[in-house]
């Protein structure tokens, strides 16, 4: 492990400051050095990196568990604090080259380089050989934008390219689905689960680096060596045989030869757009590895007062990538912001309702969910899974990623606008003189990317908070410089460390203010609800028969 948070970052960053830990207590009971003593915990090299199925896993399991325990949060899942989550292992090891042939010419790919490919299906061998490729502009059937780049295509038996995000990012028009507001349409995940319904034999998606919001190491680090699932009673068949991403350059050679030039993006967004069939063919191959066992989401609970049945969840996953590719001597990714950073606030928050004089009538519930960066498997197990009934929790509070660079006078909402429990956040931010901003990134679709989205797509009103970019010390363009060089340097790298000089008061911020948050809904007998125009209430409205 290197030594140093963020060694890339200003040492301003993490410097202590007694005055800016006394705003972050003056939000609530909960301070810095509380949330940095587990942060240096669930960050150390001794946990390899949390990934699920190793050592790792075993060590956080039982350190939250402990804790738990320690404060006398109650087991949640009967006597236990385990959900256990049936999960299958699968290592795909791609073919050294993609071979690209056909009447508009020959290329070759290099996997890592050029490719990463992989596999959900549970088989030893995935093959495809000469696959026709299609290219299918975004990849997006949706109706309520009279979208569909499927349209009179079919797709069987061949493999579909498609591009990253959705037609709204940078169409500088905000009838184009939502501007440059990512919807779910854009998500990889979902572009993956369309190609499937529609039949294809492969997928593969183009990377770039503004509309993903991330660069191709992130995509090289996340999706080569082993991957998680949730078992499924088909063995995932009914997923595409190999999904996978090329890079922008291999990408361009590809559609170049097919003679589809300058701006693929405007070109696909066209209303006129048709898929194009490219005269050539993919073969590439994968060998698999794969096992089965069961992960652990960990639960506990504080039990209400006077309506122990109702429920406010605080979710946080506590997994990161493991031992990965050395950078800098460096092989162990240990997410101390992504996301022991959010684990520690889950506990620090716990604690506060523990030593609270007030009570909360309604139930609390601390669940740290399992794989969130395997695709968000935890809380989708939980989701459809849950041990409280959905349509009796009130509200998902999510913590993810949270903000490493110090207090901010503004915090992020993302998904701003979207239910009720918002509301108890701006009052919260209107008493301390706090400004509320949507995402500060909303091409990067920050909603659909963590483990609130899966309470919300089942009808429960969620919401991710973060820090916004205005510092308190130092201002708007270096918080931002802070946050752009986390995500072009720091996010899924083996340099997201913790150091005992880490700044924690801006996390500190956060879990302060959604224990109040969550301290006022416990104390009420009304459920918010999701917002006029929200894509998640009819689902809410259904669950609570309405």
């Amino acid at each position: 492990m290197k030594i140093g948070f963020f060694v890339t970052l200003s040492i301003v960053a993490f410097s202590s400051c007694k005055e800016e830990n006394k705003k972050s207590a003056s939000l609530g009971p909960i301070e810095p050095q509380a949330i940095k003593s587990h942060i240096a915990v669930l960050a150390d090299d001794s946990l390899q990196g949390r990934k699920p199925f190793t050592i790792g896993e075993t060590k956080t399991v039982n350190y939250i568990s402990t804790e738990f325990k320690k404060l006398g949060i109650e087991p949640s899942n009967g006597d236990s604090y385990i959900q256990k989550v049936p999960m299958v292992e699968v290592t795909s090891t791609p073919s050294e080259n993609m071979e690209i042939t056909g009447t508009k010419g020959n290329l070759t790919f290099k996997a890592v380089k050029d490719f990463v490919a992989f596999t959900r299906r549970e088989q030893d061998t995935i093959q495809l050989k000469n696959s026709p490729l299609v290219f299918a502009g975004y990849g997006i059937v949706a109706p309520e934008f009279k979208w569909n780049d499927y349209k009179n295509l079919d797709v069987k038996g061949k493999t579909v390219v498609v591009l990253i995000s959705d037609p709204g990012f940078k169409a500088n028009d905000k009838t184009v689905f939502r501007g440059d507001t990512m919807t779910y349409y854009g998500r990889w995940t979902y572009k993956f689960e369309e190609a499937a319904r529609q039949g294809a034999a492969g997928i593969i998606i183009i990377h770039q680096t503004e509309p993903a919001s991330y660069g191709w190491q992130v995509i090289t680090s996340s999706n080569t060596g082993s991957r998680l699932y949730l078992q499924a009673a088909d063995k995932h068949k009914s997923r595409c045989k190999l999904e996978g991403w090329m890079t922008e350059e291999a990408a361009t050679k590809l559609l170049t030869s097919n003679g589809i030039t300058g701006d693929i993006r405007a070109y696909s967004r066209k209303k006129d757009f048709k898929a194009v069939a490219l005269n050539q063919s993919v073969t590439v191959g994968l060998s698999n590895k794969y096992k089965y066992s069961t992960s652990q989401n960990i639960i506990g609970k504080i039990t209400g007062s006077k309506r122990p049945d109702e429920t406010i969840i605080y979710t946080a996953h506590w997994d990161h990538l493991g031992i990965g590719k050395a950078i800098n001597g460096d092989s162990v990714y240990n997410g101390a912001v992504d996301n022991a950073s959010g684990v520690a606030s889950m506990l620090a928050i716990a604690k506060a309702f523990k030593d609270s004089k007030e009570k909360p009538e309604r139930s609390i519930i601390f669940l740290a969910v399992t794989a969130e960066e395997q695709g968000l498997l935890g809380s989708e197990y939980y989701s459809l899974n849950p041990i409280y009934p959905l349509n009796k929790t009130v509200a998902n509070l999510n913590m993810d990623a949270l903000g490493f660079y110090g207090e901010t006078k503004d915090i992020s909402i993302k998904g701003k606008g979207q239910n009720e429990v918002e509301d108890y956040i701006l009052d919260i931010l209107n008493k301390n003189n706090l400004d509320a901003v949507g995402d500060t990134r909303p091409s990067a679709g920050s909603y659909y990317r963590s483990d609130h989205f899966n309470f919300a797509k089942l009808g429960v009103p969620a919401i991710d908070i973060v820090n916004g970019i205005t510092s308190k010390e130092h201002g708007a363009e270096w918080g931002k410089q802070q946050k752009q060089d986390y995500n072009e340097k720091q996010y899924h790298q083996p340099s997201d460390n913790y150091s005992a000089q880490m700044n924690a008061d801006g996390i500190t911020q956060i879990a302060n203010i959604l224990f109040n948050v969550g301290l006022k809904l416990s104390n009420e007998s009304t459920f918010p609800n999701w917002k006029q125009g929200s894509e998640f209430k009819e689902a809410r409205d259904k669950s609570m028969g309405k």
